[in-house]
């Protein structure tokens, strides 16, 4: 919830929210402040559930296209307000145990990521602590800034993951050991913010929260899950960086029907790790075999389907296209048989030496030769098992 400046008092009547964006629901609580960019432009948008967010418009579309928004698609600005109008503002953040922090500016901040607000988590994050450090100790930087000494003075780091080696603030450990004097010390921060972010998702246990004792890999998901549940957190998503469409326009993620592959479903997830550790299977690179072990712990959903371009349609919805890369796997299996059928010839103008014409190749052939499913001469019109 966000304290209303001037120029938002029209909606001091409803529920008006400064959204954040975060890649780690699991640190919320930990929140000492909110950063927006004092330039930046915002805006506020209207959701199904009648709540006001105050993003930018480059988040307000993806919302609009994420069944989020009042109407679907699209996304009216009910007005427009600058970061610098909500620099000051109290803000109530989920989860902290802090009452309220406030709005500060981070002239860092990129408009083209996220909802261009940023949730603060010094106790973590090298970048917010080295931020919040020198606006607690620079009286120049808060003047400039235009930060007023009390949105920041006893707004300290909240120890909630206890990294090995690192401690339970492991953003001011690292950056304290990599000596970084200011907050424009960029290169080292984001060295220094690989190292926290690694070393506290491999063995960060959380201090804090219904998660205590748990691993942060763990809490992570169950966390977000908690967060929205009670309605103080949403889904987002955006890709990963800019991705440009042929016609020019920046491209979004849409929520839309998919067919997915559960490639994380565990007895085949077994069968396709005991293939790969064994000796049939041969990468001839340790560093390729580590990379089949990894992809295949993290891989688990996957889209293997689209409803436009050219492709194999979807044999029980046929309204989509199997998607290209999920089609490569289905015709190399095709592969294996293929120079039964074909004889060498990649047309097809030729019966191979199993001597079955294409038309006799009926899904219930493909079911008894890929599936091991019965022989059934009316399913395989014009082939006998023997062939």
């Amino acid at each position: 919830m966000l304290e209303l400046p001037e120029s938002l008092q029209q909606f001091s009547e409803r529920n008006v929210f400064l959204v954040a964006g975060t890649l780690r629901p699991e640190t919320m609580y930990g929140q000492t402040n909110c950063f927006v960019k004092a330039d930046g432009e915002y805006g506020v948008y209207e959701m199904k559930n009648d709540d006001l967010f105050v993003i930018t418009e480059r988040a307000a579309r993806h919302f609009a296209h994420q069944e989020m928004t009042k109407v679907e698609f699209e996304y009216p600005s009910l007005a427009k307000v600058t970061g610098s109008d909500l620099i000051g503002k109290k803000v109530k953040a989920p989860m902290t145990s802090y009452e309220f922090v406030y709005v500060l500016p981070l002239p860092t901040i990129s408009m083209t990521k996220g909802t261009a607000v940023v949730t603060s988590v010094p106790s973590d994050a090298p970048h917010d602590f080295a931020m919040l450090r020198d606006l607690q100790t620079k009286e120049g930087l808060r003047e400039i800034l235009g930060v007023k000494e009390e949105w920041v003075q006893g707004f300290d780091p909240i120890p909630l993951i206890d990294v090995e080696g690192l401690g339970d603030l492991c953003a001011k450990t690292v950056v304290e050991e990599m000596k970084i004097q200011s907050h424009k010390d960029a290169t080292k921060l984001d060295e220094a913010k690989d190292k926290c972010y690694q070393a506290g998702f491999d063995t960060g246990v959380m201090k804090v929260g219904e998660c205590a004792g748990m691993k942060v890999e763990l809490a992570k998901p169950l966390v977000r899950k908690q967060m929205i549940e009670m309605g103080v957190a949403v889904p987002y998503y955006e890709p990963e960086k800019e991705v440009k469409a042929r016609t020019g326009e920046d491209c979004i993620v849409a929520l839309c029907d998919q067919w997915l592959l559960d490639y994380g479903e565990e007895s085949w997830k077994n069968k396709v790790k005991e293939h790969v550790s064994s000796d049939r299977f041969q990468t001839y690179n340790p560093k390729t075999q580590k990379e089949f072990d990894d992809i295949l712990e993290w891989l688990k959903e996957w889209g293997c389907s689209r409803t436009t371009g050219l492709g194999t349609r979807v044999p029980w919805d046929e309204q989509f296209v199997i998607e290209s890369l999920s089609d490569s796997t289905i015709y190399t299996a095709y592969y294996t048989i293929a120079h039964l059928l074909q004889g060498g010839k990649l047309e097809g103008s030729e019966i191979g030496p199993a001597g079955i014409p294409a038309e006799a190749m009926t899904i219930g052939a493909f079911d008894y030769v890929f599936l091991d499913k019965p022989y059934d001469a009316e399913q395989c019109p014009g082939v006998t098992e023997e062939q």
